[in-house]
């Protein structure tokens, strides 16, 4: 696993690749990272969170794997990346998408373990009435996050 720290509008970001895909982020700098991508699969993910983090690009199209994780966990985060750029679903939503209605917690259990945040976009899910509830890079960086896409969601729609 290769990782890659970038600066980003909620600060340094880190993301790794194996020989296939994507496989791996994190808020902040991981030790191992460098500046610099080691790999073109490495070039491509950094230069699509560029662009993401710019308000350029609304659908990551870099290969990801997830090779952990319970199967329920697993159809969470398959379920995460249905949702809609510039929209959010509650945990509740979520829990009944994946088949088990009364596991919003769970829901919010396996956001929190997500092990690829942003491409993999658990900012996108909240609490019901649409409250923003726990997230494992914080709640300002959630919330950076959903006025990103609220705003380029509505240029777009305007343009």
């Amino acid at each position: 696993m290769r990782w890659t720290v970038l600066d980003s509008p909620i600060g340094e970001f880190s993301v790794a690749t194996d020989d296939e895909a994507v496989c791996g982020a994190h808020f902040g700098r991981v030790e191992s990272a460098t500046d610099e991508p080691a790999d073109q699969l490495s070039r491509r993910a950094v230069a699509e969170l560029r662009a993401y983090f710019a308000g350029e690009l609304t659908e990551f199209t870099v290969p990801v794997v997830v090779r952990r994780g319970s199967d329920f966990e697993r159809a969470v985060w398959q379920e995460m990346t249905r949702i809609p750029y510039g929209e959010m679903l509650t945990y509740g939503e979520v829990a009944k998408a994946v088949g088990d209605p009364g596991a919003a917690r769970a829901v919010g259990v396996a956001c929190n373990r997500n092990p690829i945040p942003v491409i993999v976009p658990c900012h996108r899910i909240v609490g019901a009435g649409g409250k923003l509830v726990g997230f494992g890079g914080g709640l300002p960086r959630k919330v950076t996050l959903l006025e990103l896409e609220a705003r380029v969601a509505l240029q777009r729609a305007w343009s």
